[in-house]
Parts: C-alpha cells; sequence; structure tokens
C-alpha cells in the first residue's frame, strides 16, 4: 500500500517535470566598452584644448550617462563571475564617470561664480588609481586581448594627468594622456562592436586578437 505522501508526489505535475533553467542574461560589456568609448573621446577633446571650458558641463553630463552604463555592467560582469571585468567597470564607472562628471559641473560653477578649485587633490586621487592599474595590469594580460591595450593605454594617460596635476609636470604633457584616451575610444569602440557582431552572426566577421 503506497502512503500518502508518495501518491501525492506521483500526482504532483510540479515533481514530474523539472521546472525550465532561466535562460541566461547577455553580457553587458559591450555597452560599457561604449560608455568608455564615449567618456574618453571627451577626454580626448578636453584635455587636448579642442574644445574650451565650456564644455566641461557638457562632458560632466555625458559621464554621469556613462556612469549608469558602467554600473549596470559591472553588477552583470559580478554576477556571471567576471572578478577583473567586474571590478574594473566599477571602479572606472565610480571615479572617472561618477565623480569626474559631478567634479566638472562644479568646476565650471565654481569658476564661473570666480572660485579656484585646487586641481592638486585631483593630482593625489589619480596617482593612487594610476598605482592601482599599474599593479593590476598583469591580469589584464591573461590572455592578451584588446582589453589590454586598452589598459597598457590607461598606464600611460592617468599617470602623466596625475603628475600635471600635482604640478610635477608643465601643462603640455596633458596632450600625452589626450591621445592616449583617443586611442582607448577607438579601441575601445571597436573592441565592443566585434564583440556584438561576431556574436550575433555567429562567426569572426571583426578580426580580434
Amino acid at each position: 500500500m503506497k502512503s500518502t505522501s508518495s501518491t501525492a508526489a506521483s500526482d504532483s505535475p510540479a515533481l514530474d517535470h523539472a521546472v525550465p533553467a532561466a535562460p541566461p542574461w547577455a553580457p553587458a560589456s559591450p555597452a560599457g566598452l561604449v560608455a568608455v568609448a564615449a567618456a574618453t573621446s571627451g577626454l580626448f577633446a578636453l584635455l587636448g584644448g579642442h574644445v574650451g571650458p565650456g564644455g566641461l558641463p557638457l562632458l560632466g553630463c555625458w559621464l554621469l550617462g556613462g556612469f549608469v552604463i558602467q554600473l549596470v555592467t559591472a553588477i552583470l560582469e559580478l554576477k556571471s563571475g567576471n572578478l577583473l571585468g567586474g571590478n574594473t567597470f566599477l571602479f572606472l564607472g565610480g571615479f572617472m564617470m561618477l565623480t569626474g562628471g559631478i567634479e566638472m559641473i562644479m568646476t565650471f560653477n565654481i569658476v564661473a561664480g570666480g572660485g579656484a578649485p585646487d586641481g592638486h587633490l585631483d593630482g593625489y586621487i589619480w596617482a593612487a588609481l594610476s598605482l592601482v592599474l599599474w599593479l593590476w595590469t598583469p591580469a589584464y594580460f591573461t590572455p592578451f586581448s584588446l582589453l589590454s591595450v586598452i589598459f597598457a593605454l590607461l598606464d600611460v594617460a592617468l599617470p602623466v594627468m596625475a603628475l600635471v596635476d600635482l604640478g610635477i609636470l608643465p601643462g603640455e604633457f596633458m596632450q600625452i594622456s589626450a591621445w592616449a584616451f583617443l586611442a582607448v575610444a577607438l579601441v575601445a569602440a571597436y573592441f565592443s562592436a566585434a564583440i556584438v557582431v561576431n556574436t550575433v552572426r555567429g562567426k569572426k566577421f571583426y578580426p580580434m586578437p
């Protein structure tokens, strides 16, 4: 004679049929790379002298938009177990985009009001972030990819920017950071397109190392 519990189990469709697994989330790294491309192209224009100080609040707004994308990307990358990518998008979004965007808008307002913000503080913080990037760099080359190129360029751009803000290097050296940021924008734009197009088409449409 069957027990009540076994009879109930055999009559239960929920136990007879496996619950289908939820489909996996698609990676958001292409969108995160687009945000990097937008931010660094704007930094190239500003630091390279191609736009005046009046562009500060506008670039600040673009950086704040990029922060939203970076935050979502970081959460999804961390959820998928991507330690390096998730943490990288997280701190770039927090420091380069959120903090950078707010600071640009505030700096413009302070200068418009006759004040003079002390940029030396930025130099100390960018120096610390540069040290972090340098120490993390071996991980970005394991294995080599276009992400390795992006962070090799940031390893140049951020320290130079820090040294200029600290007054150790003259302002002319900011051109080095500007052109490094432009190169980052180009590589990030290509990398994001390669991930999306190659995945959707199911073949290597854009070559990737």
